[in-house]
């Protein structure tokens, strides 16, 4: 059993109509692994990460040869049955964390009561292990920050505080859908290190979705590339990197050299 994939995806499919959205993406995820995958807006990388939450937009049809969570066939599931895999099982964090936060409570009352809830917790208990877990995210005076609502935090602190919500049900495997893509630079490397750490720290499983190789670089160890919904090329990251295959991967590296040397002017022009 110990040698069981966390997540088996062989030939899925997604359609809408007679029009093919992601078509035969095959992904083994094991345990403790990091995995990528990068590919422009519609290429189908959302999607894919979706049918693993079984939270596919309505009308689209979802097909797979295999699609299964530590050996449990995710297509069997009913509604009921998912509640007790999404959440406690597979956490979920994506782009915009305000959205998902209720603006008319504190953030530490939600996360708070997910421990209780979840866990089973007492409220003084819930509330000392939220503390605990936003001051293990690296949130400056955690104790402060539990009583904010999320209006009052910046974006950063809100995806930190997502992130703790998601890992407080102690889940199996994060999925990350471009959960740094609407932050600066600095707070992004940050977001970034957060989840370095936490896979040393838990040994946490992470898919990663972002249209960012660069971001994928820094916590993944294999990368699929997604083009129009299908995997042009994959495999570990230095390899990748060092000889990317498919002209999309030669393209999307080209593009991060370029940005890479424009934003070097733009620094060299500022210390002029």
């Amino acid at each position: 059993m110990t040698d069981l994939p966390l997540l088996e995806i062989h030939d899925l499919r997604i359609a809408s109509g007679a029009s093919q959205l992601v078509g035969g993406v095959d992904l083994v995820l094991r345990r403790g692994e990091s995995v990528g995958i990068v590919g422009e807006s519609g290429s189908g990388k959302s999607l894919t990460c979706r049918s693993v939450l079984g939270i596919v937009p309505e009308g689209l049809e979802v097909s797979a040869a295999r699609l299964a969570f530590q050996g449990t066939d995710l297509r069997s599931l009913s509604e009921r049955a998912w509640r007790g895999v999404r959440g406690s099982r597979i956490g979920a964090v994506f782009q915009d964390p305000a959205s998902y936060l209720n603006p008319s409570l504190t953030v530490g009352r939600q996360l708070a009561e997910v421990l209780r809830v979840k866990q089973g917790h007492t409220r003084g208990t819930a509330r000392t292990e939220a503390i605990d877990l936003l001051d293990r995210l690296g949130l400056r005076d955690p104790a402060r920050v539990f009583t904010r609502y999320p209006h009052e935090l910046s974006g950063g602190m809100l995806q930190r505080v997502l992130i703790a919500v998601a890992i407080a049900e102690g889940p199996d495997l994060l999925i990350a859908d471009e959960p740094t893509t609407a932050l600066d630079a600095t707070v992004q490397a940050e977001v970034l290190d957060v989840l370095a750490d936490l896979r040393r720290s838990s040994g946490l499983t992470l898919l990663f979705v972002s249209h960012d190789l660069a971001v994928i670089t820094q916590v993944c160890d294999r990368v699929l590339v997604m083009r129009d919904g299908v995997v042009v090329e994959e495999g570990a990251v230095t390899d990748v990197l060092r000889a990317p295959r498919h002209p999309y991967t030669q393209s999307l590296l080209a593009a991060h050299r370029e940005y890479g040397l424009d934003r070097l002017r733009q620094q060299e022009v500022a210390h002029v």
